[in-house]
């Protein structure tokens, strides 16, 4: 199969889409500037018109999405105080051919919000500068140019099969996709192979990490630094419950990583704060996982109470603290419950190895994506796919870049993907054809 290359109209699309600021409340704020996702959306499905495609589905979500169960905290907050936090983040859902069975589907997933900052986009020396080029613009536009080979290539597809292009928001800012990905996947747009759009140097994952957020928090009293005992020393309670659960549940994360993430209690030098908190984000590879390592937690926050008064109760500046430690720190979840993806088809993986796809080696890390949510659908096969890799592109961070080559190289894997399923079911229907002439049957 030749390789893809980019036509000038994708290029451009490309760069028109960098330059839209798409990054949603949750990373900018609600005083930020209202993301442009209206626009970019609208600007893709114009691109993609003359392929065949059509919108199926171009809408904010329903404000019911946030009442079900794994909706971070957080989500559920920025949307109370932002009126329009859901009506400025629509996601978009385009067709090729009629509407097929999911087994003859092929479903495409990519997010066109970013993370917050803004760079000027630029194409020099065949790379892609600008927030969202390697996530995850540059593969929604590569997926384009993908499709526009296999539409002339394939004159089957979008006949005998048909492909689905989800192109969401909230995939970035701790929003996990439950009100763009989750809500599409609700209702029926996905297919037999489901393919999300994510930077994973063109090699499959069908794994996809989710992840659970604690917030370890310490409500004492304050004191002054002239009588540091007179009150609860919430720095030190939970500095030392930092290390501690660093240190222990390093040992019981089986299936995952923990990251010990933000402590604050407060600014001055001259005071003894008496209440904070600490983060934690808990990531997991399956779900059974990610229920063990959230009761390991628990567990050990216990433990690491009992030490620290077994430790600093003999500290007279530190003596209430210790005495009370259990008394003044508390669990919450901010997030917790969401599945993890990791998918497994014989089936399919046939397919995709026929289609020239290489796999991620069993032990690569899987990134935490919208992919989640596929986890369990029937008769469906999911996974992660893209040009680039988040570290190296410089994806969330400044000097985001994609390459060119990248970006063909995966247009041309989804070519080769859409010509095999396609294939598979021409195959199967002219077998089965024959063996109906053969009995007579026609």
């Amino acid at each position: 199969m030749s390789p893809v290359t980019l036509l000038p109209a994708e290029r451009d699309l490309l760069l028109h889409l960098i330059g839209l600021r798409t990054a949603g409340p949750l990373e900018t704020g609600p005083d930020g500037p209202p993301p442009r996702l209206w626009e970019a959306q609208r600007a893709y499905a114009e691109a993609a018109a003359p392929l065949g495609f059509r919108v199926v589905h171009h809408a904010a979500p329903d404000p019911s999405v946030l009442d079900r169960d794994g909706v971070p905290r957080t989500v559920r907050e920025a949307a109370e105080r932002t009126p329009d936090f859901l009506e400025c983040q629509p996601s978009m859902v385009l067709r090729l051919g009629p509407e097929l069975p999911p087994e003859r589907t092929v479903m495409f997933n990519a997010h066109l919000d970013t993370v917050a900052g803004w760079e000027p986009p630029v194409c020099r020396d065949g790379r892609f500068h600008g927030r969202g080029a390697i996530d995850a613009k540059g593969p929604a536009v590569a997926l384009l140019a993908g499709l526009r080979e296999a539409v002339a290539a394939v004159p089957e597809l979008g006949v005998t099969t048909g492909v689905l292009i989800q192109l969401v928001a909230g995939e970035e800012g701790g929003a996990m996709g439950v009100f763009g990905t989750r809500p599409l996947v609700a209702a029926g747009y996905t297919g037999r192979l489901n393919v999300f759009c994510e930077p994973t140097g063109n090699r499959l994952v069908p794994r996809a990490t989710a992840a659970a957020t604690a917030r370890i928090t310490v409500a004492g009293t304050d004191s002054i630094d002239d009588h540091p005992g007179g009150g609860h020393n919430a720095t030190v309670l939970l500095g030392f419950l930092a290390q501690h659960l660093a240190e222990r549940l390093a040992t019981r994360a089986d299936d995952g990583r923990v990251c010990v993430a933000g402590l604050h209690t407060g600014h001055l030098h001259n005071k003894v704060y008496g209440t904070g908190h600490l983060l934690l984000n808990l990531a997991y590879g399956t779900t059974a996982a990610g229920t063990a390592l959230q009761r390991a937690l628990e567990d050990e926050l216990r433990g690491g109470l009992t030490a620290f008064a077994g430790r600093f109760g003999a500290l007279p500046d530190f003596a209430l603290t210790a005495a009370e430690a259990a008394e003044i720190t508390t669990l919450d979840w901010l997030k917790r419950g969401l599945p993890a993806l990791d998918d497994h088809d014989p089936w399919a993986e046939r397919l995709l190895e026929r289609a020239g796809i290489p796999y991620a080696p069993p032990d690569a890390p899987a990134c935490t994506c919208d992919a989640i949510w596929m986890h369990g659908a029937p008769g469906a096969y999911t996974a992660v796919l893209g040009p680039g890799d988040l570290a190296a592109n410089h994806a969330h961070a400044e000097g985001e870049y994609a390459d060119t080559a990248d970006l063909e190289a995966f247009a041309t894997r989804v070519t080769s993907l859409l010509r095999h399923f396609t294939d598979h079911f021409a195959h199967h229907t002219a077998r089965r054809s024959d063996a109906r002439a053969t009995d007579g049957s026609l």
